[in-house]
């Protein structure tokens, strides 16, 4: 099975900073509800929409606290944006119909917004001023690099622990690594690793801005920290080789060539009158134009963020959930997330924004389906769409489900993006 015992990598060997006085039931940890409080109040935001135009204008007031050059700001630790976050799942009943899924475990689309805001405030507690409460810095999530889940089911009735701290600092961005782990017989086992990276903007979100440099204090730090390094190396990497921009490599030429074969028509071979045009599917395959899945979302100011726009961890939320409909649907039966992967975040999305989503089986092989999921902004008013993101999720079904067979090259290439998606993730785990 491709769920391996986590081996949580070490941390800073620091008690958890307390945010406020927590209320939660483990004495001095915050809780999730106090972590998004703590980010309205770091960036001043307003919690009625109807102030959001007079909060961010008094935002750029905030302009003069920025940094001309990154070597003005003060170096920090690792152990300096050290956190642990309570969910009281256990403890706290009434906040568990939030979290809760019909399988009577927990809705991991939920875990994606903790973790969403958990990274951000990582951020800000890595770049934060002693003299100022306010910051001058908008941080925002650029990235989600990878999460790797090791237990397939989360319990509902059990708390919840998150960690992380700030991993890896360039002169604009911050790479921060989580991890979540929960109540068992009276200890915390590990769930799943994440790692986000998050860049710094300006107080009106418009251009970079510096942050503090980190300063690794022992050979494991140092360690973490090249990691931070090679992660960055291995993005520029996969994003260089990208299908959008080069040809796919010899054996991915075979591997679709065989596949385009396997679908010829043999009828018609033993007739001498073969064609390219006349396709049929294989044995136990399904094409791939008929699995996939759509959504619509209507985006209200419920959703936004501490800079009134969308909720990055909502969007996440809303793509997970159509991702595992759409395994769901292909496999016939649960699929379980085994990973996420390479979530970029190429666009802001505005409130009252009409979000499309498009969930696509790209890639399978056994009990594994390998969904990207495509998400657009539509403007009524100019009638435009815009891609604002990508996601990547590999789940794993209870039973063995059909091989993905594409039709056209555009779909190959679907293909071949899958297959290397899902070749990173085996990789991993």
């Amino acid at each position: 099975s491709a769920y391996r015992l986590c081996i949580m990598r070490k941390l800073p060997s620091v008690l958890a900073r307390t945010l406020t006085s927590g209320t939660s039931t483990s004495p001095g940890l915050p809780d999730m509800s106090e972590v998004r409080s703590k980010l309205r109040d770091i960036v001043g935001a307003s919690t009625n929409w109807r102030d959001h135009v007079q909060a961010m204008q008094e935002r750029k007031a905030l302009h003069t606290l920025l940094a001309k050059r990154q070597e003005d700001l003060p170096p920090r630790r690792m152990k300096d944006s050290y956190l642990e976050v309570i969910l009281p799942l256990g403890s706290q009943p009434e906040i568990r119909e939030k979290y809760l899924n019909v399988h009577n475990s927990v809705r991991f689309g939920r875990i994606l917004e903790d973790l969403d805001s958990l990274g951000v405030l990582i951020c800000y507690t890595h770049t934060k001023q002693e003299m100022q409460q306010r910051s001058p810095l908008s941080i925002v999530t650029a990235l989600v690099d990878k999460i790797n889940l090791c237990q397939k089911i989360i319990q509902p009735d059990c708390d919840i622990k998150f960690t992380g701290n700030v991993s890896w600092v360039g002169k604009t961005s911050m790479e921060v690594k989580m991890h979540m782990l929960q109540l068992h017989d009276g200890d915390y086992s590990p769930v799943l690793d994440a790692t986000f990276v998050m860049v710094a903007r300006d107080p009106e979100n418009k251009r970079p801005a510096f942050v503090n440099p980190l300063i690794p204090e022992s050979p494991e730090e140092e360690e973490i920290f090249k990691q931070g390094e090679l992660n960055k190396l291995k993005r520029i990497e996969f994003s260089t080789a990208s299908l959008l921009k080069m040809a796919p490599t010899a054996e991915e030429r075979n591997i679709v060539h065989d596949m385009f074969l396997n679908t010829l028509d043999t009828r018609q071979e033993r007739e001498g009158t073969v064609s390219f045009r006349s396709r049929k599917l294989p044995p136990n395959s399904v094409w791939m134009e008929d699995a996939k899945l759509k959504g619509l979302q209507i985006c209200h100011p419920e959703e936004r963020n501490i800079f009134n726009r969308i909720f990055g961890g909502f969007l996440m939320r809303k793509a997970f959930e159509l991702g595992w409909a759409t395994a769901c649907s292909y496999g016939g039966s649960r699929p379980f997330i085994v990973s996420v992967d390479d979530i970029m975040f190429q666009k802001p999305v505005e409130v009252g924004s009409l979000l499309l989503l498009s969930g696509q089986v790209c890639y399978t092989e056994k009990n594994y389906i390998q969904i990207r999921v495509h998400s657009e902004v539509y403007n009524a008013n100019t009638r435009e769409h815009h891609t604002t993101n990508i996601f990547h999720f590999t789940f794993i079904s209870e039973n063995e489900v059909p091989q993905i067979v594409p039709k056209t090259y555009g779909e190959s290439m679907l293909f071949l993006d899958g297959k290397r998606h899902f070749t990173a993730v085996m990789k991993e785990i």
